[in-house]
């Protein structure tokens, strides 16, 4: 009888460590202090067969995640990244956008992104999206520097001193296999507050060691496209816009040289239809990009992204009605006409608001 009550109890122990267990299992699937509740995750691993989860999505093989993994770890892919990443497929699939979409990946675009070997990342530059901060973190893991805080300013931007190397300067068997197998991102923002971060950086609040933006290429916008000959004042946003959306633009556009980095598209910068990009940030989203940018780099145990001051990454609507009030509409549809591709390749809404 003692033997049987034993066997009863080692039953009841058994059973009750497996509900525990099962219970710990679910837990850990939802990391609450890392990533929303509300928000759905996708969880692969790396094991050879994974069967299929019920209601799991499909995600084409070349879609996984290529995001290098710490030992015995899990993957974690939020379907916010996934779909951003197939919304680019399928815009890259269509025809009606292809001018718009595709780009070659020329020296111009091989220029725009840096590399880091040690730890496998390649970054594209998208200008006055918050770059800086990302080229300090590459600055840093490349061992330039460091820390973030000991980089000075002037030393960011310089490619002779801060030691991120462009991937043009590498052979052609060399880049193709840095294409082919280290991590890639960049990070986009609304395409209209785009322009208008670079117009007041580089013609409003322009910097002293920057000259030739206000006093060569500002110029050059007002002699060919602003309409009243007799209006003296500096470049004005209106003239920005009318050059940037004029179908014959490349003719300005070869003469000011590089500087158009800060205005040109995301598509034509990073060629997002040509190059398979590990992840898409958005600078709307950075707090929860940032982070998960750095995890699947690899990387997020060695530096930080610098604290990004409250409110500065939210869309301002009021700001782009101001900066488009008294623009005809005409300009403004050309303006949305070069940059459609942007809007549709990241998500962004289609602007109504400015154009009807």
């Amino acid at each position: 009888m003692h033997h049987q009550w034993l066997l009863l109890a080692a039953c009841f122990w058994v059973i009750f460590m497996f509900m525990v267990a099962s219970k710990f299992i679910t837990l850990t699937f939802k990391d609450p202090d890392v990533y929303s509740a509300k928000q759905e995750f996708l969880f692969l691993t790396t094991m050879p067969e994974v069967r299929k989860l019920p209601e799991e999505k499909h995600i084409p093989e070349e879609l996984k995640p290529t995001g290098k993994e710490l030992p015995d770890s899990r993957l974690v892919q939020p379907l916010v990244y996934m779909e951003r990443l197939e919304l680019i497929r399928n815009v890259c699939r269509d025809d009606a956008l292809k001018n718009l979409s595709h780009t070659p990946v020329s020296k111009f675009v091989l220029d725009r992104i840096f590399v880091c070997d040690k730890h496998k990342i390649l970054f594209c530059q998208t200008p006055k999206v918050g770059n800086t901060q990302w080229k300090k973190v590459l600055i840093v893991l490349n061992g330039a520097f460091p820390s973030i805080e000991e980089i000075p300013e002037n030393v960011v931007h310089d490619h002779e001193k801060n030691g991120l190397p462009r991937l043009s300067s590498f052979s052609d068997a060399e880049i193709q296999k840095r294409l082919k197998t280290y991590f890639k991102f960049f990070i986009v923002r609304d395409p209209f507050e785009r322009l208008i971060s670079a117009f007041k950086d580089k013609f409003v609040h322009n910097p002293r060691f920057e000259p030739w933006y206000r006093h060569e290429i500002a110029p050059g916008i007002i002699r060919k496209y602003r309409r009243n000959r007799t209006e003296t004042r500096g470049i004005q946003f209106e003239d920005f816009v009318r050059y940037l959306g004029d179908p014959n633009h490349r003719w300005l556009d070869l003469q000011f040289g590089d500087h158009i980095i800060h205005w040109v598209t995301y598509a034509e910068l990073c060629a997002p239809c040509e190059i398979m990009y590990s992840v898409i940030g958005h600078h709307e989203t950075l707090e929860d990009d940032a982070p998960y940018i750095l995890k699947e780099a690899g990387i997020d145990h060695l530096v930080s992204y610098p604290t990004i001051p409250p409110g500065i990454t939210v869309y301002n609507r009021t700001k782009v009605e101001h900066y488009f009030l008294g623009i005809s509409k005409r300009d403004i549809r050309r303006l949305y006409a070069r940059f459609e591709g942007d809007f549709k390749l990241f998500g962004y809404q289609k602007p109504d608001f400015l154009l009807n």
